[in-house]
């Protein structure tokens, strides 16, 4: 997954009740677009090029997984949405909204419909009051100058004035503000590392992902369980002990919280499914003995995927060595993580079927997840 976008949006409106139209905005530019990250105050600034009534403006810093053009469709179907009504003459007008994007991270483009970054912007003090609020020190990628400089520059006299009602940014109503600790865990192809990535993303959180990309054992499994699933389940023991103490107790001033796409009693579930009697009971007291003083998540998201959509997803993503796994092997492990929940009462735990869901690829789903998960608790 690649990292998001980092867009910079100017928002205005001098028609109808303006406040509510920059809300409305920002609420739409959040449930289609992306996270948003900061809004700045809004201004009161006179109409420029045209007589008209006073413009409320604003700025806000978005991160997109889109690109430029189709944040852009994106926005002027917002507009149109919010009523506003383009003319076919050229030159300025009242509306009641307008979104303009002024930088989608360092790009430059120069279509015909559209021009980044936006040609105008360093001539508007009414874009730059509000930019420099929240991106004073970006550079312009053509200007080669920070947005303070800019706005120290322009010859716009215009004179803005802050308003005392702030903007509420939609984010804030998904708040992870109470955990330390999120683990995500789910079946092979169920989605738990994608979304902690996400997540991760959207709220500043420490990602911590499962190393085992390079584990030399898990191709053998694949090929011959009986011999491999030992060593296999040994060498992850040792892995995820190594990592999770690691990861778990490095501090992160600059993050808000930890997320990871793994919890370690995961080695428990797949261990009782591959090793025969004596072998997992071997396993499970080392594992007592490693995990007892692990750090337990304050929440723990199960994402449940039914065993056709797992094998779509597993195909899809290619790995050679997982194209061959069995119905019910996938069958087992979801059957083990459930029993493993329903006796579970040490940490918050939210069960979430994912399985008509496409929360990579469509923003709907991925905000339908998060309001799953701050609804009741499971305990």
């Amino acid at each position: 997954m690649t990292r998001p976008t980092t867009y910079h949006i100017a928002l205005g409106s001098n028609k109808g009740d303006k406040f509510k139209n920059l809300q409305l905005a920002v609420d739409a530019i959040f449930e289609r677009i992306g996270a948003i990250k900061l809004i700045s105050k809004v201004y009161k600034s006179p109409a420029f090029g045209f007589e008209g009534e006073d413009f409320l403006n604003c700025c806000l810093v978005l991160e997109s997984d889109l690109k430029p053009k189709k944040v852009l469709n994106h926005l002027l179907k917002i507009e149109t949405e919010l009523g506003r009504t383009r003319s076919k003459t050229k030159g300025y007008e009242a509306r009641t909204i307008d979104l303009d994007i002024v930088f989608a991270g360092e790009a430059i483009i120069g279509t015909k419909t559209l021009k980044l970054p936006h040609p105008e912007m360093q001539k508007r003090k009414f874009v730059l009051m509000p930019l420099n609020d929240i991106a004073s020190k970006v550079v312009h990628p053509k200007l080669y100058k920070e947005v303070s400089v800019l706005l120290e520059e322009c010859e716009d006299n215009s004179v803005l004035e802050p308003i005392n009602i702030w903007l509420k940014n939609p984010s804030k109503q998904f708040n992870f503000s109470n955990y330390n600790y999120v683990a995500i865990e789910g079946n092979i192809g169920a989605g738990k590392t994608s979304l902690a990535i996400k997540i991760a993303q959207d709220f500043n959180a420490k990602l911590i992902l499962e190393r085992f990309a390079d584990n030399p054992f898990l191709p053998k499994f694949y090929e011959d369980a009986n011999r491999y699933a030992f060593p296999l389940e040994m060498s992850f023991l040792a892995d995820r002990y190594q990592q999770i103490s690691d990861d778990l107790s490095q501090l992160d001033l600059f993050k808000n919280f930890k997320v990871s796409d793994y919890y370690v009693v995961k080695s428990l579930i797949f261990s009782k499914i591959t090793l025969n009697d004596d072998e997992f009971q071997l396993y499970r007291r080392l594992f007592n003995l490693m995990y007892k003083d692990v750090p337990k998540p304050d929440l723990y998201i199960y994402l449940y995927q039914n065993t056709a959509r797992l094998q779509e997803n597993i195909k899809k993503r290619g790995r050679d060595y997982e194209q061959n796994i069995a119905d019910d092997y996938l069958e087992n492990i979801n059957a083990g993580y459930l029993k493993f929940l329903k006796t579970q009462t040490d940490f918050e735990i939210k069960i979430i079927d994912v399985s008509e869901r496409d929360f990579v690829g469509n923003r709907a789903d991925y905000l339908l997840v998060l309001n799953e998960i701050f609804l009741n608790s499971l305990r």
